[in-house]
């Protein structure tokens, strides 16, 4: 056998071998274990997303995000809830929110306008006036609805609980209809002030919202691959 000509053989192998492992990387190769960056989700909400009255894990931002994750998704939820808060202080701190630069906000407001008796008319402003900014921002936005005490009047409750489809429409955002379904039909499951909900109720909204997030973010991520192939 010719050894220098095997040798030679041996030599190119290792070469070749050599070449493409430095092409690789050149290939936008990445390791096996890398992760893209997780959704950052913000809720733009009031006392219901803040966590009135319970311990800070257990806001339903919170659950959701646990919710999620045990179903696979790499998700952070920012809980921007604040206790007391109106469709116009929802408004005002805009800003500061998307300093953080989420992905997607689920927009939760408009309790607090209709416990007021507010003028509808201006929590639709208020609200279209928050996804305009949003959308702007490109932003992805869901939308959170509201209903309206029942002791405020037929016309009231009738204009106050209609805003939420409308705007929806409008703007082409997708909307979970009412976020205390689930907790509002069983007393027990609010504090003793019958507005906020108790850990129990806060555990519901999650698992309520867990199908309404999972869908949509699975249309968000279509809708994204569409646009960057």
């Amino acid at each position: 056998m010719n050894l220098a000509f095997a040798y030679g053989r041996f030599a190119a192998l290792v070469n070749s071998l050599l070449l493409v492992l430095l092409l690789v990387p050149l290939s936008g190769w990445e390791p096996a274990n890398a992760q893209s960056p997780p959704v950052k989700i913000a809720v733009l909400g009031d006392s219901l997303a803040a966590g009135y009255g319970v311990k800070p894990d257990q806001a339903f931002p919170v659950r959701l995000e646990a919710a999620l994750k045990a179903k696979g998704r790499n998700v952070t939820i920012l809980n921007q809830g604040v206790s007391g808060d109106t469709t116009a202080g929802g408004l005002d701190r805009l800003d500061w929110m998307l300093a953080d630069k989420p992905d997607i906000v689920l927009v939760e407001l408009g309790g607090n306008d209709a416990l007021r008796g507010l003028d509808p008319a201006v929590t639709e402003k208020n609200l279209s006036a928050i996804i305009e900014k949003l959308q702007a921002a490109h932003v992805t936005v869901w939308l959170a609805g509201m209903m309206a005490p029942r002791n405020l009047g037929s016309d009231y409750v009738t204009a106050f609980d209609g805003l939420y489809k409308r705007i929806a429409d409008k703007y082409k955002v997708p909307l979970y209809p009412f976020i205390l379904d689930g907790v509002v039909q069983d007393p027990s499951l609010f504090q003793a002030d019958h507005i906020h909900p108790t850990p129990a109720g806060a555990q519901i909204i999650a698992d309520r919202l867990l199908p309404f997030a999972t869908k949509n973010l699975d249309d968000a991520q279509a809708v994204h691959r569409s646009s960057h192939p």
